[in-house]
């Protein structure tokens, strides 16, 4: 092994966004170590401004394409907040059903086709349709099965078109329901297909630790991931009003995207946050994968969140389906959207895919927006990745810059990151 290591990896890839690697070893000691952030800033907060409260939701799902639903879902929940807005069960029910279908449709394609290149040294996705044709097949059919159980609930794969302030425009029939039930007790077993797939390589994770605060929703009795409050793994536990007291959020040099942090100098958002904080509550079949691989709570294996990611695809498409049958034994019934909406400042919390996702908004007497913020998981994220390296490097350096460089690229990749979503508005002091 070389003494003298230089690595820049400039735009990682498969991740969304641009991500650069920069480390430098001479004579066996560490000089320089960083995960750098290059995107240009993204505006959202100020676009939001001097907008009707029923526009927020339609522009704010464009901050991601992946993750247009929970930007949606939680901006809505913000605004109804804001302005004491209520909603029925229905709805309610309806909202979570279409959360769930973005948690499949994201894990499925981070999984099948942007982790499972490097478990099986592959480049790329595409050489495993020739190595692995029927494991390919099936991550192709779920990830279909997710994009038309979103279409169903949403009115379309991307961007949310139904939901609205006090409710739907649009919901689905029975018949549509009953169809997407078969087919999500239909995608059971090739679900466990796919886990036994990626445990067959699973040996491939690299075997790396580092103790590690986990944030994410909790709520009693209940794998959430759309109500509750904020909780740390630590014990401590938040209101979402106090979300900005979590986040904590702060700027560095190396990223425009800033960074967070609550208890410690950096926590983790994402599937394996959830499942340290709410394992017990996962669905049978959920526990089932997560037992394959050994998962437990506490893991603090940052490579383990691509496990819990499988683990959660077996829990929403197991509970979505008990959720369909709890709706439609109700009765589904067309209802008229009646607010009365007043000024205030709301603020709401989901679980993206990637992790907790925070909005707050405020409106006027005229119900025009004056502020907004937003927090984005990967976001969160940031400290977390840079802390992880620098721990990381000393450790793996005797593989040499080409086996270093792989695995620092597999730990970025295994937080599932949406680099682009996670640069937004920083505080400038401008000087004249």
């Amino acid at each position: 092994m070389s003494e003298n290591i230089n690595i820049k990896v400039k735009h990682i890839t498969r991740v969304e966004g641009h991500g650069n690697i920069v480390v430098n070893i001479k004579d066996g000691s560490v000089e320089k170590c960083q995960w750098q952030v290059p995107e240009a800033p993204r505006f959202f907060e100020a676009m939001v401004r001097g907008r009707d409260y029923d526009d927020i939701q339609t522009i704010v799902s464009r901050i991601c394409g992946i993750c247009s639903i929970s930007h949606s879902l939680v901006a809505i929940k913000a605004v109804e907040d804001a302005l004491s807005i209520k909603i029925s069960q229905q709805t309610d029910d309806l909202r979570l059903l279409m959360h769930f279908s973005e948690q499949l449709q994201s894990h499925v394609l981070h999984v099948g086709y942007l982790v499972a290149p490097d478990l099986f040294s592959a480049p790329s996705v595409v050489p495993l349709v020739a190595a692995a044709p029927d494991a390919v097949k099936t991550i192709i059919k779920a990830h279909r099965v997710a994009n038309q159980w979103s279409e169903v609930v949403a009115g379309r794969i991307t961007h949310p078109i139904t939901i609205v302030p006090g409710g739907f425009s649009q919901i689905p029939t029975e018949t549509q329901l009953r169809n997407l039930q078969n087919e999500l007790k239909a995608l059971v077993a090739p679900l466990v297909t796919i886990a036994e797939v990626v445990l067959s390589v699973a040996g491939n994770l690299p075997a790396f630790e580092r103790e590690t605060e986990y944030v994410s929703l909790a709520n009693d009795n209940e794998y959430t991931f759309y109500h509750g409050n904020i909780k740390s793994s630590d014990g401590k536990t938040m209101p979402v009003s106090d979300w900005e007291k979590v986040a904590n959020e702060y700027v560095v040099a190396q990223s425009t995207a800033k960074w967070a942090k609550w208890n410690r100098d950096s926590y983790a958002a994402g599937a394996l946050a959830r499942f340290n904080n709410n394992a017990e509550y996962i669905s049978p079949l959920g526990k089932k994968v997560a037992d394959m691989f050994g998962l437990k709570k506490g893991c603090c294996s940052p490579f383990m969140n691509n496990i819990a990611q499988i683990a959660e695809c077996a829990h929403v498409t197991e509970k979505a389906i008990e959720l369909i049958d709890k709706i439609l034994t109700r009765g589904l019934k067309t209802e008229e959207v009646k607010i009365n909406p007043r000024p205030g400042r709301g603020h709401a919390a989901v679980e993206a895919p990637r992790g907790i996702l925070f909005h707050s908004y405020e409106f006027d007497k005229n119900l025009k927006c004056t502020w907004g913020n937003m927090c984005i998981p990967t976001n969160q994220n940031h400290a977390n990745m840079q802390l992880d390296f620098e721990k990381m490097v000393p450790e793996f350096m005797h593989l040499g810059e080409d086996g270093l460089r792989q695995t620092m690229e597999m730990l970025i990749r295994s937080y599932d990151p949406c680099i682009s979503c996670s640069t937004h508005y920083l505080n400038v002091d401008f000087v004249r």
